[in-house]
């Protein structure tokens, strides 16, 4: 497939879970031997991913997803993307907010693996000087 092509892939798939919270959407665009890789090694597959999904449209009810890019090169796609969940009602807790890099892998027309990575914002000063903890010590 082309570039356009794996990008227009996961655009479709993005739309039916991000604007229809629709994870029958995005299913048929993934293989069935599918991989989902976090940072913390905790890897998931197809079936296990979506119930995982589902199971967070409880608590992330409200969450806007804004896509910042979304590029291609040969089989793979890197969507970064900017979540916000609002505020809670009853707390001065300001609204989560974390910005999130997925690389997703397209394998025979059909999304293959993705690599998530996620970074609170409200940490993320803090986490660009992760070099300096060692040579502090």
């Amino acid at each position: 497939m082309s570039d356009t092509e794996n990008r227009t892939l996961v655009q479709r798939a993005l739309a039916g879970l991000v604007e229809r919270r629709d994870v029958a959407a995005v299913a048929p665009f993934m293989r069935e031997d599918f991989v989902h890789h976090r940072p913390d090694g905790d890897d998931s597959t197809k079936a296990e991913w979506l119930a995982r999904v589902q199971a967070a449209f409880g608590p992330t009810d409200g969450m806007r997803v804004e896509v910042l890019h979304l590029l291609a090169a040969d089989d793979h796609v890197l969507v970064h993307s900017r979540r916000r969940l609002p505020a809670p009602a009853t707390s001065a807790t300001p609204a989560a907010e974390v910005v999130v890099v997925d690389i997703v892998r397209i394998e025979d027309g059909l999304i293959a693996e993705v690599w998530e990575v996620i970074e609170p914002v409200a940490s993320a000063a803090a986490d660009l000087e992760w070099w300096a903890i060692g040579a502090a010590a």
